[in-house]
């Protein structure tokens, strides 16, 4: 089932279609660009989201990730890992985040 892209980001497409346009042909050429899965690209995405404290991001691939099949296990465990890395602080942020988006069952 597809979902409509978030609001601000409609907005953004809609003010700026060739920049969007743009960064969606680049994200599709870096997912095509190896043997990656969805679940394990959205995965890594949601944890590059979480180490910069991009809050928008982090939910857009917690949802994303849960549509590549990943289990909230998962989801979690990969920004769980980041703490050694990130900091307790900023995994716990970034833990909320996620919670967001699963506890409301997006």
């Amino acid at each position: 089932m597809a979902r409509e892209p978030h609001e601000h980001y409609q907005t953004l497409k809609g003010r700026h279609q060739g920049v969007v346009a743009a960064v969606e042909a680049l994200r599709d050429a870096a997912q095509a660009a190896g043997p990656l899965d969805k679940k394990t690209l959205h995965l890594i995405q949601l944890a590059a989201s979480a180490a910069i404290m991009s809050h928008g991001s982090a939910h857009s691939h917690t949802i994303r990730a849960l549509e590549a099949g990943a289990t909230p296990d998962e989801i979690r465990h990969a920004v769980l890992v980041l703490v050694s890395t990130i900091g307790f602080p900023s995994t716990a942020a970034a833990l909320s985040w996620v919670d967001d988006v699963l506890e409301r069952g997006y």
